[in-house]
């Protein structure tokens, strides 16, 4: 068996961990509900689109009522001969100017509805995409821990359409055919009450098929938009790492995943479309069932002579006028169907609170030294966990024009602690100052601006060099982004190229080498100037003689700041005010580069095996932390 990767085509993760029951039929009213407050947003358009839509029912309804008029007077005319005729045409041309009056108005109407109901669709799709895009920047990183960017895009692009498109066309098409429905079977039960009852005779048909089949179309539209969801993750994942995957020869392999993902993805489409063909099939049926009585009862009525030819006529027209809107059921149950799958999962977003938010009365940060404190810091990423924390009981200062270097095993909690200095996180137990204030009790964008954090992992735009080194200041002067760039080693590479600072480096600044990402990295934290600057291995990639040189002007441009530096590399911290050792989430050692040396722990251990290679004991010490 080959495996290839870890991820699967299977369900993505989900922001809840119990999704409601599709079947819930309060749950689906409440969600059509919320979706019909934002069309009532547009309150006037919807007033129109409405007041329109009533119209075009009345003039539909007008015309059976002028055909059955003009039968009966044509009727008339046979059976009076040529002594009336002169009258009765008048009358007949008189009701055809007015049948081609009604027409146009229906269809004059029927525009003006369709288009207030468009734009109102196409105006609540952009609220919900500038709502669902500004939650995602404020939810706390933990959410996008464990929910899949793939999950993401589909909800903010597939499932938005289904709600918008059921204000676009579902609400119009449903108030139309009620509409039709409601006032035709009152005028016909108003003539004749037997004939309008087996007129109307398939509706209660349709409602309990059109209700059954809107159950099933919600489990399956559910299942469909979950299937989709994975299907954008596998194109993403593919996408993002299509040089790993050409590295390893693995494009059958995300091909064969992506075949089966489709797969899926079909079968649940084909299930869709069954369930609506299977109820539409019934209910055309029915309705032509209906027709068929009217025909028989209506025929014999005509000949008993309590019915007239016109009244037939009226009644078999307006029932002809019912074809196209009934057929229009499945997709109004199918609209509405998604809408609810749809909302729930788009809404599971947007009803989100931020685990990370400015609490009530915070203020903005007031900068004075810009001294940054860790007070026996604990941390865990699920505190109801019964694992060890990530963090525990960690203490240090760092102030302005001081270096503090950290460096510890992989996993020791390094990169955590510096995610909780810009408070990406909580802490768990302690507290972080910066110049005597909880981080916690001031606002998140005061803190960011203040905290510089430059990581391992560099996210570039697919943009030009200059916007990304302005991207925390895009009001930064040219200079400013020069002397950046200087600092970081970057700005003779740029020089080189054509546009300079103008050159477009690609998706994820896939034209520039790990190094260059790193430096360009760097040179962006330092626009803004912040109080603390925390590099968190961030020039892992850069090669040993141009790390020094980035030190070096580091070490120049920071005289002002407090500086923390994560790295494995002894060579980027030993010159730190103050080194910590952290294993396990617990300091074990610290002090400077020469005490820490003459301690003989595992700082001391590091530094031999980076400057001279490990002795065999210390080999057999690592070997056996790696095991464990």
């Amino acid at each position: 068996m080959t495996f290839r990767s870890a991820s699967s085509a299977g369900s993505s993760p989900s922001p809840q961990s119990n999704p409601p029951d599709d079947s819930d039929l309060s749950g689906a009213s409440g969600i059509l509900g919320r979706v019909l407050r934002l069309a009532l947003v547009y309150r006037w358009r919807f007033a129109i689109a409405t007041l329109t839509s009533l119209l075009a029912t009345f003039f539909n309804l007008a015309m059976p009522r002028l055909l059955g008029w003009s039968v009966d007077h044509a009727h008339t005319l046979l059976r009076q001969g040529a002594a009336h005729a002169d009258a009765t045409l008048s009358a007949l041309a008189y009701t055809a100017v007015l049948l081609v009056a009604a027409a146009a108005l229906r269809g004059l109407t029927q525009m003006i509805s369709g288009f207030q109901s468009e734009y109102i669709g196409q105006s609540v799709g952009r609220d919900l995409r500038i709502a669902f895009f500004e939650k995602l920047q404020r939810v706390g990183f933990d959410f996008h821990d464990r929910v899949h960017s793939g999950d993401l895009i589909t909800r903010g692009m597939l499932d938005l359409e289904g709600v918008r498109g059921f204000i676009e066309m579902g609400f119009q098409r449903s108030v139309s055919l009620l509409l039709l429905v409601a006032l035709g079977s009152a005028l016909l039960i108003s003539q004749d009450p037997l004939m309008g009852l087996l007129a109307m005779s398939f509706v209660p048909l349709v409602g309990w098929r059109a209700g059954r089949m809107g159950l099933l179309l919600r489990v399956a539209w559910t299942r469909l938009q979950e299937r989709m969801s994975v299907l954008t993750r596998v194109m993403e994942e593919s996408l993002q790492g299509m040089r790993v995957v050409r590295a390893f020869a693995a494009g059958p392999f995300e091909m064969e995943k992506f075949d089966a993902a489709g797969d899926r993805a079909l079968a649940l489409s084909n299930e869709r479309i069954a369930i609506r063909s299977g109820s539409m099939a019934v209910i055309t049926l029915g309705y032509y069932l209906a027709i068929a009585l009217v025909l028989w009862v209506g025929g014999h009525r005509v000949q008993d002579g309590q019915l007239t030819i016109g009244q037939l006529t009226e009644f078999l027209t307006l029932m002809t006028l019912l074809q196209q809107p009934v057929r229009q059921i499945g997709m109004i149950m199918n609209s509405s169907a998604r809408a609810v799958s749809s909302g729930r999962r788009l809404f599971e977003i947007l009803d989100l609170e931020p685990t990370i938010h400015d609490k009530e009365g915070a203020r903005p940060l007031v900068l004075g030294e810009g001294v940054l404190r860790f007070e026996s810091v604990s941390f865990a990423y699920d505190p109801q966990a019964q694992a060890s924390p990530t963090l525990s009981e960690v203490s240090f200062s760092v102030g302005p024009g001081e270096t503090l270097g950290i460096v510890g095993p992989s996993g020791a909690g390094k990169s955590t602690l510096a995610l909780l200095i810009p408070r990406f996180y909580d802490v768990t137990g302690g507290r972080i100052t910066l110049d005597g204030q909880d981080i916690r009790d001031v606002t998140l964008d005061s803190l960011r601006n203040a905290v510089g954090l430059i990581q391992q992992d560099v996210f570039l735009f697919d943009d030009n060099i200059h916007r990304n080194i302005a991207y925390a200041d895009p009001d930064a002067e040219q200079h400013e982004l020069i002397d950046a760039a200087m600092t970081a080693q970057i700005h003779d590479y740029t020089a080189t190229l054509p546009l300079g600072y103008g050159t477009r480096i690609g998706e994820r600044g896939v034209s520039l080498s790990g190094g260059q990402r790193q430096r360009l990295s760097i040179a962006r934290g330092m626009v803004p100037d912040p109080a603390v600057l925390v590099f968190d291995d961030a020039t892992s990639a850069v090669d040993a003689a141009t790390e020094h040189e980035v030190r070096a002007a580091l070490r120049a441009a920071t005289r002002s700041q407090a500086t923390i530096i994560i790295s494995h590399r002894l060579g980027s911290l030993m010159h730190a005010d103050e080194i910590i050792v952290i294993d396990h989430g617990r300091i074990i050692e610290r002090g400077p580069h020469d005490a820490l040396i003459g301690h003989d722990g595992y700082y001391a251990a590091l530094y031999r095996s980076q400057s001279q290679g490990p002795s065999l004991p210390e080999r057999a010490a690592c070997e056996e932390r790696i095991g464990a």
